[in-house]
């Protein structure tokens, strides 16, 4: 069966004056749903499907194969800025997810699966690339 899972991404410290998005199917953006000059927050919803071991994340949001769903933060012309020389894409891995913190959301109404990074990456641009040490947590309104 398939449940709808709401989701939360935070992102820390963004670089001025770089556009962040979070990428929906193959061309269409999410707007944050709170934003300040040091946080970025997005929310929306993915599906699980919870008929095998792991889940299955479906829906516009999760990118990639069934057996490494991903979601994507886009920032500069990736995220529709054009006066940027940026383009770039974080990937932010579902994989670590697990049925029973799926479960968990599903029986606790108001909470979500909730994961925090730093939109700064290594070279000082917007943060890229696979993101290492992603930790998703059940979290609270």
């Amino acid at each position: 069966m398939k449940y709808e899972v709401p989701i939360r991404i935070i992102v820390t410290a963004p670089p001025a004056g770089v556009a962040m998005k979070v990428q929906k199917g193959r061309d269409e953006l999410l707007e944050p749903a709170r934003a300040t000059d040091s946080t970025l927050v997005f929310e929306f919803s993915v599906f699980a499907d919870l008929g095998s071991a792991a889940p299955n994340f479906l829906g516009p949001y999760a990118q990639g194969p069934k057996d490494a769903r991903f979601i994507y933060v886009n920032s500069g012309t990736y995220a529709g800025q054009s006066n940027t020389r940026w383009s770039r894409r974080a990937k932010l891995s579902l994989v670590s997810i697990s049925t029973e913190a799926v479960q968990t959301v599903l029986r606790s109404p108001g909470t979500r699966l909730e994961t925090s990074i730093n939109g700064v990456g290594r070279d000082g641009g917007p943060v890229y690339a696979s993101v290492k040490g992603l930790e998703w947590r059940v979290a609270g309104k």
